[in-house]
């Protein structure tokens, strides 16, 4: 899938952990990737925040009542931005207006702060032994679902939750297809 403008989203990223080595670069391309391929208006902004455990077991229990520390928390922002009487995301582009930024809409409104992704690479790691895969791609996942969550995706329940897995998975196959090639100077696949 392509994207006009993956730029166009302002994505920051800030590592406040030191357990493990997180690929700011890679993850500000992954979540430009998930809000340009939800179709997301070009004015979105969004902060992801990589945290050591200490850091998220606060937050889990100030904000979910849960003991501990998880591995991803989204917290969103603009929660009552609404077009008629949809929620203005990604998730419902027939209704006429991808949201703040895309063709259609006033320029003077203000970017749409979606919100932020914080991670625990710490409990990521422990996560990505338990189920044989690097830590990166499970990274790479966490950081997916928690920008769905700022798109109103979520799992309580089954068929939100089918609906949102299978979202994730096609959005890490197509930024892997995309990345395929970046790190050769040519900017090809070798092969």
């Amino acid at each position: 899938m392509s994207i006009s403008d993956p730029d166009a989203h302002l994505v920051q990223a800030f590592d406040e952990q030191t357990n493990e080595v997180v690929n700011l670069d890679r993850f500000v391309r992954l979540a430009r990737h998930v809000l340009g391929a939800e179709r997301f208006g070009i004015d979105a902004e969004l902060t992801l925040v990589f945290v050591d455990e200490e850091t998220m077991s606060e937050y889990h229990e100030r904000f979910l009542d849960e003991p501990g520390p998880t591995d991803v928390m989204a917290f969103p922002m603009d929660t009552d931005m609404v077009l008629g009487d949809m929620p203005v995301s990604g998730r419902s582009p027939d209704n006429g207006d991808n949201g703040p930024g895309s063709p259609n809409s006033d320029d003077s409104e203000p970017p749409a702060i979606l919100g932020d992704v914080m991670v625990c690479p710490a409990f990521a790691a422990r996560q990505a032994r338990e189920r044989g895969i690097d830590l990166e791609a499970e990274l790479s996942l966490l950081v997916v679902h928690g920008v769905l969550h700022l798109l109103n995706y979520d799992h309580a329940e089954p068929s939100e939750e089918a609906l949102m897995q299978a979202r994730q998975t096609e959005l890490l196959r197509e930024f892997a297809l995309s990345e395929s090639g970046s790190d050769d100077d040519d900017g090809k696949a070798s092969g």
